[in-house]
C-alpha cells in the first residue's frame, strides 16, 4: 500500500472544487493546476505531460480529475513494472465516475473506493478476483507481506474456477471477505511469523507483528539474524526497530532500518531491550527471543510504528533560493514534502508556497537567529521533522550557520540525537549574476555590510583588502532604514582603487513579485538605489559591460587577465 500522499491533477476551474472535497479524506494530497486555466490550487504547472511523468516516477499516487485516456497516453512510455507503479486513478470532472488505471499491486482499487465513497458513486473496479471476494489478495492492507506474490495468479484463477480455500491464522480482512472459505478446502491461505515454505496452492502472508529492540550499541546485524533464525521468524513480519533515544544517531540503528525495511522509533533513556519490546507490543505482547542488549517480542495483531514512541528527530536547515519555486532545488522540495514543522522569517515561509500546507509554522523576526535556532532544535528533539527556511542559500548570511552556532555554544544533550542535513540553495549573488550576464567569471567575494553582528572597522578593512586583491565584491545587507550611510563608505573605499566607470549590478526581488536587474557605474553608487532586498556586485578592475543594439545589457569578468 502506498503511503505517499497523493497529487490531484487538475486541468479547469471546474475541477478545483472536487479536488478539494477529495483533500478532506486524503491528508497531505496537493492539488496541481494548470497554469492559465486553474485558480486556488497548491501548486501550479505548465507542463502536463513532464509533470505526471514526474510524479509517476517519484512514485506519487495520481488521481486526474480529467478523461482516462490523456493519463493512459501520458504515462505509456513508463509503463514496465506492475509491482513499482504507484495508484492512477481517473475522476470525471462532475464526479459521477472514478475509475482506477493502474497500481492493481499498490492499492488503487482501495483508493479508488475511498474517492467514490465521498463522491457517493461507485468506483469501476473491473478487477475481477476483487469484485469477485471483496478482498485484493495482491494487494494486502498494511500491516501484511504476502511472500509469494508469483503464486498469486494462479491461486487467484483456481478460486475464480471454483476451488475453496483454508485459512490457517489470524486476519480479518480475510475472514471478513467473501473468499469461500472451506476448512476442508484444496487451497490454503496461511497467516503467519514463521519462515514457511509456498506453493502455488498456498499464499503465505507474513504479519507485521514482531518487534526487535535494543538497549545498547554493542549489537550486531549477525547477532541479531541468529536470534531470527533460532525463533524461525520471517524477516517479512518485523514491524520496526525500537531503541531508547540515547542511541538514534548510532549507525546499528541505521544499519537495521536499511537491512529490514523498517522504521526505527525511540523511547526514554536508560530503558532495556525487553521492557522496549514489550512496550512496543502492548499488553499482549511476549517475548519470543533475548539475549544481552536484544529483545524480540511478538503482538498479537499487526504494529503501527508510527503510534509507538516517537521517531528520531531530523533538522533540515534549507534554502528556497531567491524565492521563484523554479530556483528551489528537488531536494529542498522533497525535505519540505517530508517535514512536520516549518521555523523561520514569516517572509521566508511564505516563499514556501503550497509546500507549506499542512504543517505547523513557527515564525519569528528576521534578528532572532538565535532563538530561532534554539527553538528548531527544541522541537527536533522531541521527535519532529524541523525545516529551518532561508531564502538563498543557507550557509550564506544565513541560518545554517546559526543553528550551528547554537549547537555549539549552547549545547544541550538530548540535541546529539538529532539528524541534522543543510540543503543548498542558489543564493542571490549567483541568482542576480545570472540575470545580467557573468560578473562572477572570475575570482570573487562576498561581504555584508551590516554592522550589527561584526564591527564596521573589520568591514571596511576586508573591503580595502579586497578592492586592492581585485576581488569583484557581491555586498549583502547593503542598506536598512537604520543603516543609511555604510553603503556610500563602501563606494568611496572602492573608488580609491576601480575607476568611476566600473560596473556596478542591482539585483531587487530576484524570483519575486517587482525583481529589477539594473546595471550602474560605481560613481553612481548611493544608499537610495538598494535597501535589503538588494544585492550589489560590484566589478573588478577587468569586469565588461555589453549594450547590444535590442537594449539589453549584459555584465562578464572575463576569466583571463588582460
Amino acid at each position: 500500500m502506498n503511503k505517499i500522499a497523493p497529487a490531484i491533477i487538475v486541468l479547469s476551474q471546474n475541477s478545483v472544487a472536487l479536488a478539494r472535497k477529495l483533500t478532506s479524506i486524503l491528508p497531505g494530497a496537493i492539488i496541481h493546476g494548470l497554469t492559465g486555466r486553474t485558480s486556488g490550487v497548491d501548486v501550479s504547472f505548465t507542463n502536463f505531460g513532464e509533470t505526471l511523468r514526474e510524479l509517476f516516477a517519484q512514485g506519487t499516487p495520481l488521481i486526474g480529475i480529467c478523461a482516462a485516456g490523456i493519463l493512459i497516453r501520458t504515462l505509456a512510455p513508463l509503463i514496465s513494472d506492475k509491482r513499482q507503479e504507484p495508484p492512477v486513478l481517473a475522476v470525471a470532472e462532475d464526479g459521477s465516475a472514478v475509475v482506477p488505471l493502474l497500481g492493481g499491486l499498490n492499492g488503487v482499487n482501495d483508493l479508488a473506493r475511498r474517492v467514490a465513497e465521498v463522491l457517493n458513486t461507485q468506483a469501476a473496479i473491473t478487477t475481477t478476483g476483487d469484485i469477485r471476494f471483496r478482498t485484493a489478495l495482491l494487494s494486502p492492507p498494511p500491516g501484511y507481506h504476502l511472500a509469494n506474490p508469483e503464486d498469486a495468479k494462479k491461486f487467484i484463477s483456481d478460486l475464480l474456477a471454483g476451488a475453496q480455500v483454508q485459512l490457517e491464522g489470524t486476519a480479518p480482512w480475510l475472514s471478513n471477505s467473501q473468499l469461500p472459505i472451506n476448512p476442508e478446502g484444496n487451497l490454503t491461505i496461511r497467516v503467519t511469523e514463521n519462515c514457511v515454505d509456498s506453493t502455488v496452492d498456498c499464499l503465505v502472508y507474513h504479519p507485521k507483528t514482531v518487534a526487535i529492540a535494543i538497549d545498547h550499541t554493542d549489537v550486531t546485524l549477525e547477532t541479531i539474524q541468529e536470534l531470527l533464525t533460532n525463533a524461525n521468524i520471517a524477516p517479512a513480519s518485523i514491524a520496526g526497530i525500537f531503541a531508547p533515544i540515547t542511541i538514534a544517531s548510532h549507525p546499528i540503528i541505521h544499519t537495521l532500518v536499511n537491512t529490514y525495511g523498517v522504521s526505527a522509533r525511540f523511547f526514554p533513556s536508560h530503558q532495556l531491550a525487553e521492557n522496549i519490546a514489550l512496550a512496543a507490543t502492548g499488553t499482549d505482547g511476549k517475548l519470543i527471543a533475548q539475549l544481552s542488549h536484544i529483545a524480540i517480542a511478538i503482538s498479537p495483531q499487526p504494529l503501527d510504528p508510527e503510534t509507538i514512541g516517537q521517531s528520531q528527530g531530523r533538522l533540515a536547515i534549507i534554502g528556497t533560493g531567491p524565492g521563484s519555486s523554479q530556483w528551489m532545488s528537488p531536494e529542498v522540495k522533497e525535505i519540505l514534502k517530508s517535514a512536520t514543522d516549518l521555523v523561520g522569517y514569516k517572509t521566508y515561509l511564505d516563499l514556501v508556497g503550497a509546500l507549506a500546507v499542512g504543517k505547523q509554522r513557527h515564525e519569528s523576526d528576521n534578528r532572532e537567529e538565535i532563538a530561532r535556532a534554539t527553538m528548531a532544535l527544541d522541537l527536533a528533539a522531541s521527535g519532529r521533522y524541523v525545516v529551518v527556511v532561508s531564502s538563498g542559500d543557507p550557509g550564506i548570511y544565513a541560518m545554517a550557520a546559526a543553528v550551528f552556532e547554537v549547537l555549539d555554544l549552547h549545547h544541550k544533550p538530548e540535541w546529539d540525537n538529532i539528524d541534522i542535513h543543510v540543503a543548498p540553495g542558489i543564493s542571490a549573488m549567483q541568482a542576480a549574476a545570472a540575470t545580467i550576464g557573468a560578473p562572477l567569471g572570475h575570482d570573487f567575494c562576498a561581504i555584508s555590510l551590516s554592522d550589527i553582528l561584526k564591527p564596521w572597522s573589520v568591514i571596511t578593512q576586508r573591503i580595502t583588502a579586497a578592492a586592492q586583491a581585485d576581488f569583484v565584491m557581491a555586498f549583502y545587507n547593503p542598506v536598512s532604514k537604520e543603516r543609511t550611510w555604510q553603503l556610500a563608505a563602501a563606494r568611496d573605499i572602492l573608488l580609491q582603487y576601480r575607476k568611476p566607470h566600473t560596473p556596478v549590478v542591482l539585483g531587487r526581488n530576484l524570483g519575486r513579485p517587482g525583481q529589477s536587474v539594473k546595471v550602474i557605474t560605481l560613481d553612481q553608487l548611493a544608499p537610495e538605489v538598494a535597501d535589503m532586498r538588494t544585492v550589489i556586485i560590484v566589478g573588478s578592475s577587468q569586469t565588461r559591460m555589453i549594450n547590444r543594439l535590442n537594449g539589453d545589457v549584459y555584465v562578464y569578468t572575463p576569466r583571463r587577465y588582460q
